[in-house]
This record gives structure tokens, C-alpha cells and sequence, in this order.
């Protein structure tokens, strides 16, 4: 069983200096979160807000301040996040694959090709998500390919999920070379050989750019062929932060509707227990819980940050087997705190129709998206796998997976086959 050195304390803000940082942000995601719930309503995706938030740099917050980023760290980077969650959850899930590129070219090797990415960043470029694949693919496989075609490298397959793709100048492509090597293909959107669908169907997170990614002999540049073994070891951890910070976010989301809705509620029931709903001690009870749940998830959000924050700084240092401990620490926290998080707002989106009548439920309010919302995320991946794996590091001291994949088994395949 592997001895890992123990967290530091927790510290209950994402970091000294946030609040400066935020206020950078703060009008734009007021802005952003004044048309939520239209864009909800009639599913119209979000490119002018994700312009805005270019604008502001968002995209490049955790590039260092000597090359013009905004210096973050992870706990800054997730504070913003569950704050702009709250304006609008699809927002910090669209850019979740923009993020982890952008941790994977931090973690990069110094060089002229480090430093274009870094300079890309700056200038507002994004980075979108093209990962998965559906249909007869079996688990361990990938079908997309990256060949030679002539004095060019070029991309050729089919993706789904590929979350925020579709607002993209860029997207974070896995694929299989001609000589067997797994590697991420840093492939343009500006060119004719790609081509986006925003053919997502699931009941939440309606408008983050997911869908459908296919590559026609796209052309990628040599350099942005990057072996897919040195993607930054926490990466599975940070993936699994970013949707900790939606589902907190939508969180304080649903906190603030259901405040409002009793606040302005006139309506009573003749066996409440008081002459205004906002004076009701039951439904003031709903609501403390509502808002004890939010807090526990907020915090819970940083401390993971703070884990793959030490992950991030140990991968810089010379002690490997420090970098192992703080890695694996990282995993387990984040699995953790989404197994917690998840189960807190989940139950918190259901209980605020108890503060609510009848009419709360009404299509006008839509107070079912903050459910619906934290479901998908929540769904990403199996909150019980997670379990499994939390809870045999802690009997058995068994290391967890930082990279997995979804596919076919062998009934699948067949099945696959016969569609």
C-alpha cells in the first residue's frame, strides 16, 4: 500500500488575490448570466458571450503574467469558473477542453512551440474538445487516424461529445498515428476539413457547443502532433474540476432563483405558518439547506483545486515520487469532492420546489434546468465507478486510473455491427 504524505489544510478562499482577479470578470458575467434564461429556453448557443469572455481573457487566466495571461492558479482558476457557472452553466463547460489544453501547454516542455501556444492564448485563440467516439469502436481503440499525405500531416475520423468544439479556433483531437502512436492533433477549425454539428440531445446543458466533430483530411501542423504520453499527468483530475465548478455553480444558480421566487411569492397556504411565504420558518429551513448544501459544495470545489494545484508545482520539481503522492492525491480528491458535490446539489435542485408551489414548476421559470444541468454534468462519468475506486484506495490502497476510456465490449461490438 503506497504511504502518501498528507494534504495541506484547507484554506477557505481559492487564494490570496482572488477577489482582484474576479472583479475582472464579474460585470462580464453579469452580462452573460442576463440572457441565460432565454438562451435556455430557446437553445441558442452562446457565441457572443464566449466573445466576451475572449475579450475579458478568460481563456488564458492561468498563462503565466510574463506573457500576458492573467497568472491564476488552479483554485483561481476554479473560483471563476463556479462564478460563472452561476451565470450560465454551459459556459464553463464549453471551455472545459480549452482549459485542459491549456494545463497540458503549461506543463509542456520551455520552447518556440510552447511559447506560440501561450501566445495564442493571449490573443483569445480557443481550444475545443474531440475526443470520443461513438458506435463499433471497442474500448483501448481509436479509429481517427493521423497520416502522411504527401509533404503534409492530415486527420481523417468522426468524434462526439466534442464539447465547445463549435467555438473553437482549435481542437484537442485524439487520434492514432500510421505507426501505432496515440497522440493529441492540435488541428484548425479554419479550414474546410472540418466540420462542426451541434447535434447534442441530452435534457441539460443544451448549449455547450457538443456534438458531432468530423475531420476530411484536415491538415495539422507537425509540432501540434503531440505524444499522447506526455499529456500532463493530472489530467483526469482537472477534467473532473472543471464539472465540480458547473455543478457548484449551478448551485449557487439554483440558490439565488429559489431566494427570489419566496422572496416575491404572495401566494400562501392556509395551513402555512405565516401570513408571507418569505416569513415561513419551514420554507426558510428549505432554503438554509439549500444554502448549506451550495457552501459544502463551493468549498469542497476548492480543496480539489488545491490537490491539482500541488500537482501542477510538483511536476516542475526533481522528486518523482513527490510528484506520484501529490498525483495521486489529486485523483482521489477530485473523485471525492464529485462524488460529494454531485450528491449535494442534486438534491439541493430538487428540494427548492418544496419552498415553491404548484406555480414554481411553471415552463416560464424553467427552475428545472438547474436539475437538469447538474445531472448531465454529473453524468459524465459514473459517480459510481468513482466510488469503487475511492473505496478501494482506502481498503486496499490501490492506485486510481488517471486515464479511461468508453467503447464497445464484445456484445456491444456486435451490436454496433447489426444498427
Amino acid at each position: 500500500m503506497t504511504k502518501l504524505s498528507q494534504p495541506s489544510p484547507y484554506s477557505p478562499a481559492p487564494s490570496i488575490g482572488y477577489e482582484q482577479l474576479a472583479a475582472r470578470f464579474r460585470p462580464v458575467f453579469a452580462r452573460i448570466a442576463e440572457g441565460a434564461l432565454e438562451r435556455e429556453r430557446t437553445r441558442t448557443l452562446p457565441h457572443e458571450q464566449i466573445g466576451w469572455l475572449k475579450e475579458a481573457g478568460l481563456g488564458a487566466v492561468r498563462v503565466p503574467l510574463e506573457y500576458g495571461g492573467g497568472g491564476a492558479s488552479l483554485p483561481q482558476l476554479t473560483g471563476l469558473l463556479i462564478e460563472l457557472a452561476e451565470a450560465d452553466s454551459a459556459l464553463p463547460q464549453a471551455l472545459r477542453g480549452h482549459f485542459a489544453f491549456v494545463e497540458d501547454r503549461l506543463n509542456a516542455s520551455p520552447g518556440t512551440v510552447r511559447d506560440r501556444w501561450l501566445q495564442r492564448f493571449v490573443a483569445g485563440e480557443l481550444v475545443g474538445n474531440a475526443w470520443t467516439e461513438i458506435g463499433d469502436v471497442k474500448i483501448g481503440d481509436v479509429i481517427t487516424r493521423v497520416t502522411r499525405s504527401g509533404d503534409r500531416w492530415v486527420v481523417n475520423g468522426r468524434k462526439y461529445y466534442s464539447t465547445g468544439s463549435i467555438f473553437a479556433d482549435w481542437i484537442d483531437v485524439y487520434a492514432r498515428r500510421e505507426d501505432g502512436l496515440d497522440v493529441i492533433a492540435a488541428v484548425s477549425t479554419h479550414q474546410p476539413g472540418v466540420v462542426h454539428s451541434d447535434d447534442w440531445d441530452g435534457f441539460g446543458q443544451r448549449t455547450t457547443g457538443s456534438g458531432t466533430s468530423v475531420f476530411e483530411n484536415a491538415v495539422v501542423d507537425e509540432e501540434n502532433i503531440i505524444d499522447f504520453a506526455t499529456r500532463f499527468k493530472y489530467q483526469t483530475a482537472f477534467y473532473q474540476l472543471v464539472l465540480i465548478a458547473v455543478i457548484a455553480g449551478s448551485g449557487r444558480a439554483a440558490l439565488r432563483d429559489v431566494s427570489e421566487e419566496v422572496r416575491k411569492r404572495t401566494r400562501i397556504y392556509s395551513h402555512g405558518n405565516a401570513p408571507a411565504v418569505r416569513d415561513d420558518a419551514q420554507v426558510q429551513q428549505v432554503v438554509g439547506e439549500i444554502s448549506a448544501a451550495v457552501y459544502a459544495a463551493e468549498a469542497t470545489g476548492w480543496r480539489a483545486a488545491e490537490a491539482a494545484q500541488r500537482a501542477y508545482e510538483a511536476h516542475f520539481g526533481a522528486d518523482r515520487e513527490a510528484e506520484l503522492d501529490v498525483n495521486v492525491h489529486a485523483e482521489l480528491e477530485s473523485a471525492k469532492a464529485q462524488i460529494a458535490v454531485a450528491q449535494l446539489v442534486l438534491k439541493a435542485t430538487t428540494d427548492l420546489f418544496n419552498a415553491l408551489g404548484a406555480s414554481g414548476t411553471s415552463d416560464s421559470k424553467l427552475l428545472d434546468r438547474h436539475w437538469r444541468n447538474v445531472r448531465t454534468a454529473a453524468s459524465h462519468n459514473p459517480l459510481i465507478y468513482k466510488e469503487r475506486i475511492v473505496g478501494d484506495w482506502e481498503i486496499n490502497g490501490t492506485l486510481p486510473p488517471y486515464v479511461w476510456q468508453i467503447g464497445a465490449g464484445k456484445s456491444g461490438q456486435q451490436a454496433a455491427r447489426n444498427e
